[in-house]
């Protein structure tokens, strides 16, 4: 059983598009809103990949 929701850019980094499905799938998971989301950042600052916890205990 996955212990995170993880996602990535298909084109490397992430776009708005693929983001907002990140949200929305965390959001059908029951994942709370406060929860910590981490990221990885390219050199440059743009998003690679986001991974949120799927329970606290995990975070």
């Amino acid at each position: 059983m996955p212990t995170s929701l993880r996602a990535t850019g298909q084109a490397k980094d992430m776009t708005l598009d693929e983001f907002a499905q990140f949200v929305d799938d965390a959001r059908k998971a029951g994942i709370p809103g406060d929860r910590n989301i981490r990221a990885e950042l390219s050199y440059s600052g743009k998003i690679k990949e986001v991974e949120i916890a799927l329970s606290e205990d995990d975070d």
